[in-house]
């Protein structure tokens, strides 16, 4: 089946309102972080503390995320997500309140935390419902499955260049609190959507032994999680570097605009993922994605503008998205149907809680070494990308041979 029957397959079985309320519902996710920044920093007139209100949300999205996971695997994904949705809306709305009266900082802090302790997981939690919702296909689910990813990880990244450009438009045409209260809104109408559509009730809540939810957590996912953290590492890295490039330019203002470039090519490397061959096995595709991570990002370490930058990002792009559809299908592969939402959540806060450690690290060498320091730690982290899917191969081949719905592909 080609990528285009594929993808016209899914809609089929979903429904054209499912992949509409799936991706809208996601975007607040995307806008939170920024939002927050923008808001605070210009409202206190204190960038140090827009940074550490907009880290709250991030870090508590990144706890949150695995638990929250845990909990659609117990009672399903309906009640949580819809619960979720609310209590984040309520706390988008309520942060704009107290950041324009001119609150404390730490019940700014607070409440920003706990926004982003409830922001729903959308896109994970919409790649544990694909497997139940492509389950009458039978023998055609696997490459099914493989389009359901990729698509996936496309519309992440679309999400992530759609999200803070609707922050940056409504910041400068409204304010910023405006942008906040439009992510409110979308929570409220498309993650309660996200919650209550039919598809939900697909992806049920199964039995869960407590030994076997011990299991979860196995040395392989480990693996896999460390991988995704890693190129949360390579995104915090990345951004930090061309933001400080922009400045160092006197244009700070085209930073995001450049950024969103590693984007458009990872959502087109991401869609044309579903026509990899079943032969090329996701334990080498995670190797050759790192390796291509490797390769692309080292001419960072040579840009010394941002006309120099846009190719460098642009193609950098295609080997993000694959490799982070490779591995989460590695992971499905790995976890028992019950387990899925706790295994594509604890991925998605280890991406988060990366995006935290190499924005850091970054904008800390870059105060004494400008921005080739912060493009070298994107160099390192993808080059540690390699070595882990390099020593990890056999074993996560060994690990898909020997699970239930895993093949001897490796």
């Amino acid at each position: 089946m080609s990528p285009i029957k594929s993808y016209r397959r899914l809609i089929s079985l979903a429904g054209p309102a499912y992949i509409i309320v799936a991706f809208l519902g996601r975007l607040p996710l995307a806008m939170s972080q920024l939002g927050a920044l923008l808001l605070v920093s210009t409202e206190t007139g204190r960038y140090s503390a827009g940074g550490l209100t907009a880290g709250a949300v991030a870090v508590a999205n990144a706890v949150g995320a695995p638990v929250a996971g845990l909990l659609t695997d117990r009672i399903g994904q309906r009640p949580v997500v819809l619960v979720q949705s609310l209590a984040s809306a309520t706390g988008l709305v309520t942060l704009v309140v107290l950041v324009t009266a001119g609150a404390p900082l730490p019940a700014i802090v607070g409440v920003a935390g706990l926004a982003g302790l409830c922001m729903p997981q959308v896109g994970p939690l919409s790649r544990v419902r694909w497997t139940y919702i492509t389950e009458p296909t039978g023998r055609g689910q696997p490459r099914l499955m493989d389009a359901a990813f990729s698509y996936e990880g496309a519309a992440d990244e679309a999400s992530f260049v759609l999200g803070p450009a609707l922050v940056g438009g409504i910041a400068a045409v409204i304010h910023p609190g405006g942008a906040l209260l439009v992510a409110a809104g979308l929570l409220a109408v498309f993650g309660s959507g996200f919650a209550v559509h039919p598809t939900a009730m697909s992806a049920r809540a199964r039995p869960l032994q407590l030994p076997a939810a011990r299991r979860v957590v196995t040395p392989e996912l480990a693996v896999l999680a460390v991988a995704m953290l890693l190129i949360g590492a390579v995104f915090g890295a990345t951004q930090t570097g061309t933001t400080v490039l922009a400045t160092q330019q006197g244009n700070p203002g085209h930073a995001g605009l450049v950024h969103a470039l590693l984007a458009v090519g990872s959502v087109i490397a991401g869609l044309a993922v579903a026509a990899l061959p079943a032969r090329f096995g996701y334990p080498r595709r995670v190797q050759v994605f790192a390796a291509g991570l490797l390769v692309l990002s080292a001419p960072l370490i040579l840009v010394d503008s941002l006309a120099g930058l846009v190719p460098v990002v642009l193609v950098l792009g295609f080997a993000i998205a694959p490799y982070m559809i490779s591995v989460a299908m590695l992971a499905r592969k790995l976890v028992a149907a019950s387990q899925a939402g706790l295994a594509m959540t604890l991925l998605a806060g280890a991406t988060g809680i990366g995006y935290a450690l190499g924005s850091g690290t970054a904008g800390r060498l870059a105060d004494v070494s400008g921005h080739r320091a912060a493009f070298a730690v994107t160099l390192v982290a993808s080059a540690t990308a390699f070595v882990l899917a390099s020593a990890a191969r056999q074993r996560l081949s060994t690990a898909i041979s020997q699970s239930p719905s895993g093949v001897r592909r490796g």
